[in-house]
């Protein structure tokens, strides 16, 4: 006789593959604002800070503020997707992600930071789930549509820095209104994941068969560790460059437009690479060679920011960007491999995001302060030389072909 939850995977697994095309679709509207309502920020911190009249230092918070909801968010969000099923929890976090985009913009310093805290609660939720939403639903594909994730994030993500300032002065919207503007992304991301509310309770009841077992305690295991350190350092590398870049160039010579368009195709520069990297980790026994090639470019495209000279500036960028390509596909598909299930892969992407970003959310803040403090941009810009060191060797621990789960001994 079968067991009388047999039946409650098949209908899940029906369901999904009916509306399989409706799911990546959502993922990939949800993976499209999860940078999007940060990078647009970078180019418009000038404008922000004569508008409100903060410090250096207190813009740079901008930046920041999303981090710190990151990482206090995140260990709750695996939580609350057992108890309610990612689906739904996914949804209301758009929600919040709206209010928090429309809230920014009201008025003022004390409503932008409001906003701002709320658009990092909803972010943070989306970060550490899709992951495993992807895990649980392309269990055989992790590294396509971990790709596809990937690159729709880093999209749009670019096309904000790009045409944040065209939409605040060309467009006459000011900084207010090109932020405003983002919620649009939202609502679209709100209706292509609706249809997936119906499919969240039977979701969670045939996932809970599985995952009622063994809860992992991750916080005892080296590896997770290692991956949750290299997490956060290419966060902090990505996060001070979102918030700081436009101003060094500016203050290098280049124009505010010409500044916003470098972040850009930094961005840029990271697509093709989101696509194709994490296919290329997913075959290989470990990730080391790919950690190596992602030091490297660090190296290169950082240290070119040292020169005065902005000639080959779009080149850095691109090496930059390239970088940034290895080490963040890198450490979104760390998530799958070294777990064994989908609820593992969530506890995991939870650890590293909290620790991960309370790693980062100092750098944005630090930057400019310390930029505050030297009136240059050297000093600042040797925390990201260090952080690529770092990133060379705990990514070398986390490439390693093992599972996280401190009980297990065995090879991926």
């Amino acid at each position: 006789m079968k067991p009388l939850h047999s039946s409650a995977p098949l209908r899940v697994e029906t369901n999904l593959a009916q509306q399989g095309w409706l799911l990546v679709l959502g993922i990939i509207l949800v993976a499209a604002n999860q940078r999007a309502p940060i990078t647009s920020v970078g180019p418009l911190i000038g404008d922000i800070r004569t508008y409100t009249g903060i410090s250096n230092t207190v813009a740079g918070m901008l930046t920041t503020v999303p981090l710190l909801a990151f990482a206090l968010m995140s260990p709750f969000a695996p939580k609350l997707a057992r108890r309610y099923g990612m689906e739904r929890v996914i949804f209301c976090a758009l929600i919040v992600l709206l209010i928090g985009t429309l809230c920014r913009s009201i008025h003022g310093a004390g409503t932008l930071f409001a906003g701002t805290v709320l658009i990092g609660l909803a972010i943070s939720i989306c970060n550490v789930l899709i992951p495993s939403l992807v895990k649980r639903d392309f269990s055989h594909k992790v590294g396509l549509m971990t790709g596809v994730y990937s690159i729709s994030m880093n999209l749009c993500g670019a096309l904000a820095s790009g045409i944040s300032i065209p939409l605040a002065r060309d467009a006459g919207f000011g900084w207010q209104g090109a932020l405003i503007c983002w919620g649009i992304l939202v609502t679209l991301a709100m209706i292509s994941w609706s249809p997936r509310l119906r499919a969240s309770q039977s979701t969670t009841a045939a996932a809970s068969v599985a995952i009622n077992g063994a809860k992992p305690n991750l916080w005892r295991s080296g590896l997770a560790w290692q991956v949750t350190a290299f997490m956060g350092l290419q966060s902090l590398i990505f996060y001070m460059l979102a918030a700081w870049l436009p101003e060094i160039l500016v203050s290098r010579g280049m124009s505010q437009d010409a500044g916003g368009w470098m972040l850009s195709l930094l961005q840029f520069s990271m697509l093709p690479f989101t696509l194709f990297v994490p296919i290329i980790a997913g075959r290989m026994r470990n990730q080391k060679p790919l950690v190596m090639l992602t030091t490297f470019l660090y190296l290169i495209g950082i240290g070119g920011l040292f020169m005065e000279n902005t000639a080959l500036v779009p080149l850095w960028a691109i090496i930059i960007g390239i970088a940034g390509a290895f080490s963040f596909s890198l450490a979104m598909i760390f998530f799958s491999l070294r777990t064994r299930t989908a609820q593992e892969s969530a506890e995991l992407s939870g650890m590293a995001q909290t620790v991960g970003y309370i790693m980062a959310a100092i750098g944005p803040m630090l930057f400019g302060g310390l930029h505050d403090i030297t009136h240059g941009w050297n000093l600042p810009l040797m925390i990201l030389i260090v952080a690529s060191l770092c990133i060379f060797a705990f990514g070398l621990g986390a490439a390693r072909d093992r599972f996280v789960h401190p009980t297990d001994s065995h090879s991926a």
